[in-house]
């Protein structure tokens, strides 16, 4: 992960963190989806946001968010490693592992020369 792009994930979980902390899981889990579409080509990046997702999904007792992060915790790293993710995935439960989304302009510009 470049420098550029190392910022912009950490801007965004520390954000994320921050909202948690306030109880504003909404807004925070805004910024793990921005964070996990940074993170998904870097094995470690990618699982971390993965396991902050978790911890929504529990603090809002989201069934559906809590099985679905467990898969993708289990899979997030191997999944960076081999390469297959589906490039722009916001990474909740509420949309496919494997569906490609457009990724929004300002990612964009940090996902360059990556």
């Amino acid at each position: 992960m470049n420098q550029r792009l190392r910022l912009g994930f950490e801007s965004e979980m520390s954000q994320a963190f921050a909202l948690y902390l306030a109880g504003e899981l909404g807004a925070a889990f805004r910024h793990l989806e921005r964070a996990h579409v940074l993170s998904q080509a870097h094995a470690l990046p990618h699982l971390r946001v993965h396991v902050a997702m978790l911890r929504i999904g529990v603090a809002r007792r989201d069934a559906r968010e809590i099985l679905g992060q467990w898969i993708r915790v289990l899979g997030a790293a191997p999944a960076s490693l081999l390469g297959r993710y589906p490039r722009g995935n916001t990474g909740g439960a509420n949309v496919h592992l494997m569906r490609p989304m457009p990724i929004p302009p300002d990612l964009e510009a940090l996902l360059d020369g990556t």
